[in-house]
C-alpha cells in the first residue's frame, strides 16, 4: 500500500517547526540572560559574558542548520520514484526510510521509520538502486522490497 508522503512531509515539517521554536526560544533565553549579566556584573565578567555569547553561536548555527533542513524538506519533490533518491520513501528487509533530512526515528501511521539524509551512509548505499536490489550496509545484505 503506498504511503501519503504528503502527510509524512508535513508530519516531519512539523517536528522541524517545533525544533526551531525551542532553539528560538532557548536563544531569546540566552541572551536575555547575557544582557542581565552585562547590566549587573559590570565588567568584571566579561568570561561569563563571553561563554554565553559562545552558547549563542552555537545555538544560532543548529537553528540555521534546521532552517535549511525544513527548506530542503519542504522542496523535495513527493513523486513516486522508480530508484532510490531524494524524497524515497523505502521499504527494506532492515526497515523503512525516507530519504530526506536527518531526523532519525519517528513514528508515522503507527509504523517505525527512519527519516535519513541522502549524505547518510545507509542513503549512500541505497541512493540509484531499485525495487528487488540487494544492497550491503555494515556486512549486511538488505533487500530493497519497494520504493515510493
Amino acid at each position: 500500500m503506498p504511503i501519503n508522503k504528503i502527510a509524512l512531509q508535513e508530519q516531519l515539517l512539523e517536528i522541524i517547526n517545533q525544533k526551531i521554536t525551542k532553539l528560538e526560544q532557548l536563544i531569546d533565553d540566552t541572551r536575555t540572560s547575557n544582557n542581565d549579566t552585562k547590566s549587573s556584573m559590570g565588567d568584571k565578567y566579561e568570561t561569563g559574558r563571553e561563554m554565553l555569547q559562545q552558547q549563542i553561536n552555537n545555538l544560532q548555527i543548529q537553528l540555521n542548520e534546521l532552517q535549511q533542513q525544513h527548506n530542503l524538506l519542504k522542496n523535495i519533490k513527493l513523486s513516486e520514484k522508480k530508484v532510490v533518491s531524494l524524497g524515497s520513501y523505502v521499504k527494506t528487509s532492515l526497515s523503512d526510510f525516507f530519504v530526506s533530512v536527518s531526523l532519525g526515528e519517528i513514528k508515522f501511521e503507527d509504523k517505525k521509520l527512519y527519516v535519513i539524509s541522502d549524505k547518510s551512509p545507509i542513503a549512500q548505499a541505497l541512493l540509484n538502486h531499485k525495487t528487488g536490489d540487494i544492497v550491503s550496509f555494515n556486512k549486511q545484505n538488505i533487500s530493497i522490497l519497494e520504493i515510493y
